[in-house]
């Protein structure tokens, strides 16, 4: 792979312009496609084959005003008033008819007809339904019924707006963005010591996000793509791209400052960081790709579309570099005497009084490994501890901002009318009669019987449809939408199923938003097991391959344990419990969104196998020619420490600008990853796996020779160019 890296490095540096101009011309392509043929991002949560979902599909054609989105408008009367009072009467009955004209409604019910008034005569709301799932409701439509509800405000009522329609607002880019990429700019100056190549490298960061986004975005007429999977895409094609292209950047100035030709330089940091840069692209793109077996549409489209990101960006590394780099020539070599030079003469075997950071801190880490390891490894297990009480689900209006007008409508209905008015449960019963009269007579049955349920509120009379062998009962449990209360109360209803169709021959099915949401969910929770299984055994195959030893995959995949254990335990404490929720702007306390830990492990991992290609490289390379355990360590690590470090706040600062967005289901992934590569890139690759690898000695690298001669050699580390190049004698390394 190497050398074929380094030959792709040398014609790309050749025909630079002609690099150059396709990648701008498929950019403008793309970018003309989304403006003319895109189509609308599609934020439906389907799960194919459940019971909840094939009930929905046939509701959806037979009782379309029930099965689509809804909105509720809620009336509050003034303090000391009641929202009965005669003078309020024509201001709701005013709301409800103008909201019967908006666009998309399918119907109105008055409160006074559906006594959706509180016991205390507070507070009441009006129910808006519509014929289409959420996604299918136009943002205009939305912005009509709030315009409806605010006019009512002027005569004396506090209204507010919330219900279905509302959901992720999908992609946003603002100032805390914004702020993300500035910082990001600042470490890469800093890193290289140079404006010129921090500007290239989020140059061709960006070009590479802007394609791999365009690209998503052009597909919206032909799949189904929600603005979450477009916001994981940007999020992760601009982080894993700024990293890639440093890792070779920095590699190329590292040999000009050894005094190495500039196209021999580019190539050569192509074949050798580039393989790396590969390899470590390709993990992630298996662990996002592989988000497409459990078989949920948005998540399949979330991980094929992050994954696309991160193929783009290994692409623009392995050739956007060079052939930029064609253009800046010999402009790109450190100036004398300064920093940049001085580590490459420390790297070539040089002084080493000056030490590094990165190497006095590995001196510090391994001056005692085994505590070391038993402080790092008890604190991430501590950190971990909350995640026995995770609890999965899709987030709803009560995870909103506070100030958010669908906030405060579902606040008010849970608190005047119940948690369960905000989540009802669609329960569709069938009879083999295809008669009216059985079908409403074995609803009113199965009603009965569902009454009699631990957890139910209310069970509302049921209601015909257009197929006459259907009725639709409501059911409102006692607690919120996300309690495991009403997912038990869903399980509940499923179990009583034969014994209501023994009874009342009707065969039932439980439906609604709040139901899809629990089987996601669900769905989710059993895949979660198998997929860690996939990644850890992934991940110690390819290190195997990759480094030759027994022991750097197990302590990889251990180390990777850790710091998913350790994230997911702080995104338990922050968003579930609420442990420091104000201080950080999280607005309220509710479940995990029940995708995030399958997100976070498949990124993690990648980003985990990354940092440990370009950390441990170094050190098996110094083994390799010393055979000196210890100094290794030492010294491969002085090689690797800076730019794993600047990676790594990259990562952070690009995951941490996404943070501050009033998003519920970005909001929480931009923290996991951002805590997670801070945990992943310091704690573990920069602490605990150099105190392994002094704790275990020359013992770290020994693999049985029967094993060796079976696995195939990729050449991550470039040693197949030394029968290729002069300048390979140098005994280059793969990190800089």
């Amino acid at each position: 792979m190497a050398v074929l890296l380094h030959r792709l490095g040398h014609s790309a540096y050749q025909y630079r312009k002609t690099v150059l101009g396709i990648w701008l011309f498929v950019l403008a392509a793309l970018i003309t496609c989304v403006g003319v043929f895109s189509g609308k991002l599609d934020d439906r949560f389907e799960v194919p084959g459940a019971e909840s979902q094939r009930a929905l599909d046939s509701l959806s054609k037979t009782l379309p005003e029930i099965s689509g989105a809804s909105a509720q408008i809620v009336f509050t009367a003034p303090r000391g008033h009641r929202i009965t009072e005669a003078a309020y009467a024509p201001t709701i009955a005013r709301t409800v008819a103008e909201a019967k004209k908006d666009p998309q409604v399918s119907a109105v019910v008055d409160p006074r007809a559906s006594g959706a008034v509180s016991a205390d005569r507070t507070t009441a709301f009006v129910q808006v339904q519509y014929p289409v799932q959420r996604t299918e409701v136009r943002e205009s439509s939305v912005h009509a019924i709030e315009d409806t509800a605010e006019a009512a405000q002027e005569h004396g009522l506090k209204t507010s707006v919330g219900g279905t329609v509302y959901g992720s607002k999908g992609v946003h880019v603002g100032p805390s963005e914004i702020i993300g990429v500035a910082v990001a700019i600042l470490v890469l100056v800093v890193t290289f010591g140079s404006l010129l190549a921090a500007g290239m490298a989020m140059l061709l960061a960006l070009i590479g996000v802007g394609v791999a986004v365009a690209g998503l975005l052009a597909l919206t007429p032909l799949i189904d793509i929600s603005s979450t999977a477009v916001t994981l895409a940007l999020m992760l094609g601009l982080a894993v791209g700024i990293d890639y292209v440093l890792f070779i950047l920095s590699r190329h100035r590292q040999q000009l400052a050894r005094g190495l030709d500039p196209r021999e330089s580019v190539a050569l940091a192509t074949g050798t960081a580039g393989s790396a840069v590969v390899f470590a692209g390709t993990t992630v793109i298996i662990a996002l790709a592989a988000l497409s077996v459990i078989g949920i549409p948005f998540l399949t489209t979330m991980g094929l579309g992050a994954a696309g990101a991160v193929l783009i960006a290994v692409l623009a590394a392995i050739t956007l570099v060079p052939a930029i780099a064609g253009f800046a020539g010999s402009r790109l070599t450190p100036k004398p005497g300064s920093r940049a030079v001085r580590r490459a003469a420390h790297a070539k075997g040089g002084s080493t009084r000056h030490l590094t950071m990165g190497t006095r801190w590995t001196k510090w880490v391994i001056a005692r490994p085994l505590l070391t390891v038993l402080a790092v490894a008890g604190a991430l297990v501590m950190l971990a501890l909350p995640v026995s009480d995770m609890r999965l689900a899709l987030p709803d209006s009560g995870s909103a901002p506070r100030s958010s007008t669908e906030r405060q409508a579902y606040d008010a209905i849970s608190d005047k009318f119940g948690p369960g008015f905000n989540g009802p449960l669609l329960v569709l019963a069938e009879t083999k009669d295809g008669s009216a009269a059985a079908s409403a007579r074995a609803g009113k049955q199965a009603a009965q019987k569902l009454r009699t349920l631990k957890n139910v509120e209310a069970v509302l009379p049921p209601q015909p449809t257009s197929d006459p062998s259907q009725s639709v009962i409501t059911v409102l449990p006692a607690t919120s939408p996300s309690s495991a209360r009403t997912s038990q109360l869903v399980a509940d209803i499923r179990e009583a199923a034969p014994d209501i169709r023994g009874a009342t021959g009707a065969s039932t099915a439980v439906t609604g938003v709040t139901a899809v949401s629990i089987d996601v969910s669900n769905r989710l929770s059993e895949s979660l097991l198998p997929f860690v299984t996939i990644v850890v055994g992934l991940s110690l195959v390819l290190l195997m391959i990759v480094f030759r030893s027994l022991l750097i995959p197990v302590k990889a995949a251990v180390g990777f344990l850790l710091s998913v254990g350790a994230s997911l335990g702080m995104v338990v404490a922050v968003f579930q419990w609420g442990r420091l929720a104000d201080l950080l702007g999280v607005p309220n306390s509710s479940p995990v969104v029940s995708f995030l830990p399958i997100i976070l492990i498949g990124v993690l991992f990648g980003l985990a196998m990354d940092y440990e290609v370009f950390l441990v490289s170094g050190m098996r390379e110094e083994w390799v020619h010393t055979r000196r355990a210890h100094q290794s360590v030492v010294d491969g690590a002085r090689h690797s420490a800076r730019v794993v470090t600047a990676a790594a706040l990259i990562m952070f600062t690009v995951f941490a600008g996404f943070f501050p967005l009033d998003d519920a289901l970005i909001k929480p992934i931009a923290f996991a990853l951002a805590v997670g590569v801070a945990i992943d890139a310091f704690v573990i690759r920069m602490t605990l796996v150099p105190a392994v690898l002094a704790l275990a000695g020359s013992s770290a690298w020994w693999l049985p020779a029967w094993l060796d001669r079976v696995l195939p050699d990729l050449d991550v580390e470039g040693a197949g160019l030394q029968q290729t190049t002069a300048a390979d004698r140098a005994e280059p390394r793969l990190s800089t």
